[in-house]
């Protein structure tokens, strides 16, 4: 049963200088497993726009946003086999769904030059 979805989209260039402008803010936001992903790529900022809207997508799908103390690091966004994207999720968001019985989910991203995007689906029993 789906318990949320969510979905986000994001100019890849509003991402890319914000972290051009601070340092400290692409450490706040991305875990160091997220940062060397990004910057091995050669897409670096579609990269890292992907995964900001994943946590973002994945935070509507919880029906939540950020109210309740949730941190961006608190969700991961790797590659898993066959470079298909994952959420490895901690802290606060993993004890949410926990509580709430998620037991699979589901995410996509995508990007081009200009924007990108994501979707996550929330599955449970």
């Amino acid at each position: 049963m789906i318990f949320g979805l969510g979905t986000d989209i994001i100019e890849t260039r509003r991402i890319a200088a914000r972290i051009r402008r601070t340092e400290r803010l692409k450490e706040r936001i991305f875990t160091p497993r997220e940062i060397a992903s990004c910057e091995s790529s050669g897409r670096t900022a579609g990269q890292f726009a992907a995964r900001f809207a994943a946590k973002e997508a994945f935070l509507k799908a919880m029906g939540t946003g950020w109210s309740g103390g949730y941190r961006f690091q608190d969700i991961e966004i790797v590659d898993g086999e066959g470079g298909r994207p994952e959420a490895v999720i901690h802290g606060k968001v993993k004890a949410f769904c926990e509580q709430n019985g998620i037991k699979a989910i589901h995410l996509s991203l995508s990007f081009v030059k200009d924007v990108a995007g994501a979707a996550v689906v929330l599955e449970k029993d």
